[in-house]
């Protein structure tokens, strides 16, 4: 049987953001600031179009 403390731990919730849980060293770090991914939005949005996927 569970305690009320036991209880309310169990309904907690927490977040975390990417920034938190990535280290500043890690290797995704060094590949978005060495890399512009920005070309990845044109390829998608053609992708998207040519699937019938309503771009706003």
């Amino acid at each position: 049987m569970m305690t009320k403390n036991q209880e309310n731990e169990r309904e907690q919730m927490e977040m975390h953001t990417i920034e938190q849980l990535v280290p500043q060293d890690h290797l995704v770090r060094k590949l978005d600031a060495a890399i512009c991914f920005s070309f990845i939005y044109l390829l998608v949005e053609r992708c998207e179009c040519l699937m019938g996927i309503s771009v706003d």
